[in-house]
Order: structure tokens, then sequence, then C-alpha cells
């Protein structure tokens, strides 16, 4: 990727990152983190784990779209997910930040359309997960704890709505999602004028993306299951981050509470996509999760406020990544 390229995402997420941290209040960060102690470090240490379980995933898209083969070093493939997350977090309507980022830093490794099609097919994976992750936490819920008449009707919903979303990524799978999403931006307001012009200029490349992510899905089955149930995996585990931090408030910890909040509070943040590292609806989300458990409002918010600091320290090793010569 040229340097002004790199230099024009490092300062985006930057600025957006400086902005994100005036709305901390330092005496409560500060309290927070002396609370938590080394159990904040343990979740520290967990992301980059999760980072490398989500490098893996796209390691083997890559590979698959060159027949089981790349000369892409693991460890650069890593640096470049932990600064596309990055940016995700710090871009309002999290997707418009890191994937663009990818792509500029590995067409120029393997050529533009495979570059676009493997993180379409990664991003289409990472999304694919979640799905999962929140069905499969129903299944779990109804399988572990009483359920009210409430409760099912609720739970049948979110169900429902998963299956629907799974079965939509399947179809976009197999038939490509590239001209379809253009030819959906080409009907919103603002952009459209800009969409109509892309797809005329564009069309044989959209359609050659489309071709790979449909080839990939008929020829390398097993990449993509592999792939999937290694996003999955780092679902549950990043169930561990809020397990470390209600250690520090109580010892009699479950752990599939902790998968429950993950659930709930992800769901909950993911409808308010267009805010920069979910603001607001991750807190919201925390609490409410915590409270349906029987855990105090206060548990919720202390969660909420050592994942806040992960995210952003995080966040900010990406961006400094992002400056790394290749």
């Amino acid at each position: 990727m040229k340097k002004k390229y790199q230099n024009i995402f490092f300062v985006f997420g930057l600025v957006l990152l400086l902005l994100m941290l005036t709305q901390l209040d330092l005496s409560q960060v500060l309290a927070g983190l002396k609370r938590a102690g080394y159990w904040f470090g343990a979740a520290i240490v967990l992301w980059g784990v999760l980072y490398m379980l989500n490098s893996s995933a796209w390691y083997l898209i890559i590979k698959s779209g060159n027949n089981g083969k790349s000369d892409i070093k693991f460890w650069w493939l890593y640096k470049v997910t932990i600064s596309g997350f990055a940016l995700n977090y710090t871009t309002p309507s999290g997707l418009m930040g890191g994937e663009p980022y990818r792509i500029m830093a590995l067409s120029p490794k393997i050529g533009p359309e495979r570059a676009s099609s493997s993180v379409i097919l990664y991003a289409m994976t990472h999304i694919f997960s979640h799905f999962w992750y929140w069905l499969l936490s129903v299944i779990i819920f109804v399988a572990c704890r009483p359920v009210n008449l409430f409760m099912g009707i609720m739970l049948a919903c979110i169900a429902a709505f998963c299956i629907l979303c799974l079965w939509l990524f399947l179809k976009g799978y197999k038939g490509g999602i590239a001209m379809k999403a253009m030819r959906i931006l080409r009907h919103l307001p603002l952009i459209k004028k800009w969409a109509r012009k892309y797809i005329e200029s564009h069309k044989e490349q959209l359609d050659t993306i489309d071709h790979q992510i449909a080839a990939l899905h008929s020829q390398s089955r097993n990449t993509l299951v592999s792939a999937v149930l290694l996003e999955l995996l780092c679902r549950f585990l990043n169930s561990f981050e809020i397990f470390f931090i209600l250690l520090v408030i109580t010892p009699n910890v479950n752990f599939i509470d902790c998968v429950f909040i993950l659930a709930f509070t992800s769901m909950f943040a993911n409808m308010l996509f267009f805010l920069p590292l979910q603001l607001g609806g991750r807190e919201g989300g925390f609490v409410m999760s915590a409270a349906s458990l029987g855990l105090t409002a206060g548990a919720g918010i202390f969660v909420a406020l050592i994942v806040r600091l992960r995210e952003l320290i995080w966040t900010a090793i990406g961006l400094l990544l992002i400056k790394i010569k290749e």
C-alpha cells in the first residue's frame, strides 16, 4: 500500500480514537483498572489470541483462492487483521473503514480482484459466524434456563431472524454478493449516483469477484466450513473476557452466563452499527444482559468499562501497526 494511503487511514483512525478517549472519565478509568488488576491483562492477551484465529480464517480463504498456496506471510496478515479491526471499531457503520484498508493492503500482493473477493468472503464469514453464535446461544439458553412466555416469544423471534439471515448468507456464498450489494446501493440516497457510475465502470471486476466467491463456495467448502468454525470459536472464547472481569466482582461466575451476556450484548450493539465503537449501545447491552441474569447493574457497568478500555488499547495498537513497514 502507498505511504499516502497508510497515512490517511492512520490519521483518520487516530482522530476518531482521540475523540473517543475524551468521552472517558479518567478517575473512573483508573478506579476500574485498579479493581480489575491482572485480569485486565488477561483480557488483553486473550484478544491477541482471538486476532490470531481471525487471521487464520482469512489466511485459509486467501490460500483456497490460490489452489491452497500463498506467498503471504501469516504474521503480516495478522498485522493487517488487527489494523483492519481497529479501523472498523473507529468508523461509523462498522465495515466502512477496515475492509477498504485490507483490500488496499492486499492488492499489491495478489491483485485487486482476488484481494477484494477474499476480503468480502472473510467479512461475510465473520458476520455469518455471529448469526450462528446467536442461534446457538438461543438453543443453549432454552436447554439450560427456564423460559416463560415472554422470553419464549423473544427467543423464537431471535432464532427465526438468525435462520433467515443464515439462509441469505448461504445464497450470497453460492451466487456472489458484490454486484448485488452495489445494486442495492444504487437505490440509496446520497450515494446512488456514485453507485450507478461505479457499476458501469467496474462491471467486469464485480462479476469476477462474484465468480471467485461462488467458485470458492462450490470447490472449497471445507475451507469455508473451517473458516466459519474458527470465527465461531472466537465468539465463544470471547466469553472468557467477561468471565475474567466478573471474577473480580464475584468468585461464583458461570461461564454459560458469560456466553449469554456476550450474545445479547453483541446483538444489541450491532443494531447500533452506525456508532463508532458502538458507543452507548455496548454499555446498555451489558447492563441489561447482566440484570436479566440476576447480576447487579453495577456489574454490567464495570464489565462494559473494562471491555471498552481493552477495545481502545487494541485499537491504538492496530493504528500503530498501520505505520509499520511491510
